[in-house]
C-alpha cells in the first residue's frame, strides 16, 4: 500500500464535499507531474486530503477505489476514484508539518504548488500520529 496527498481549495471542493458523496472522481488535474502521480495510484492506497488556501491543513483520510482512467472532462489527462474514510480528529496544519524535521522532505513543503504527491510510509505514519 502507498500513501498520497491531494490538495484542494475548500471553496472549490472540500473534505465535506467528498464526505457527503462518500466516493467521487478526483479529476481536473492539469499538471504533468501530478497526472503521473495519479497514474501510479493503486486500489487501496491511502490518500491524505489537504485543504489549501487559508486553512492549510490535512483534514481527512481517503482511499483509492478505482485506479487511473481518462479524465471525463479531457481524456488526455488522468483521474482516479477515491472514497472518504475518516475525518482526522485533529487536522495537521502546514505549520505543524514545517516544524517537524522528520517531514522536511515532504513534497508538500518542497513543491507547494503540486496538487497530487506521494507520501513516504514513515511520513504517513508520523502524520497520522500527529492527527490523534
Amino acid at each position: 500500500m502507498n500513501y498520497w496527498l491531494v490538495k484542494s481549495e475548500p471553496n472549490a471542493y472540500s473534505w465535506n464535499d467528498l464526505n457527503s458523496k462518500q466516493e467521487d472522481i478526483w479529476d481536473g488535474i492539469r499538471n504533468y507531474q501530478a497526472r503521473n502521480f495519479l497514474k501510479e495510484m493503486k486500489l487501496g492506497d491511502q490518500v491524505f486530503f489537504y485543504h489549501s488556501g487559508a486553512e492549510k491543513a490535512i483534514i481527512g483520510l481517503a482511499e483509492v477505489t478505482e485506479e487511473f482512467f481518462p479524465d471525463p472532462k479531457d481524456s488526455a489527462w488522468a483521474a482516479v476514484k477515491i472514497r472518504s474514510k475518516q475525518t482526522l480528529k485533529n487536522p495537521v496544519s502546514l505549520s505543524m508539518i514545517k516544524s517537524n524535521d522528520l517531514l522536511s522532505d515532504l513534497l508538500l513543503i518542497k513543491q507547494s504548488r503540486l496538487s497530487v504527491m506521494p507520501v513516504a510510509k514513515a511520513e504517513a505514519n508520523l502524520l497520522l500520529k500527529m492527527s490523534i
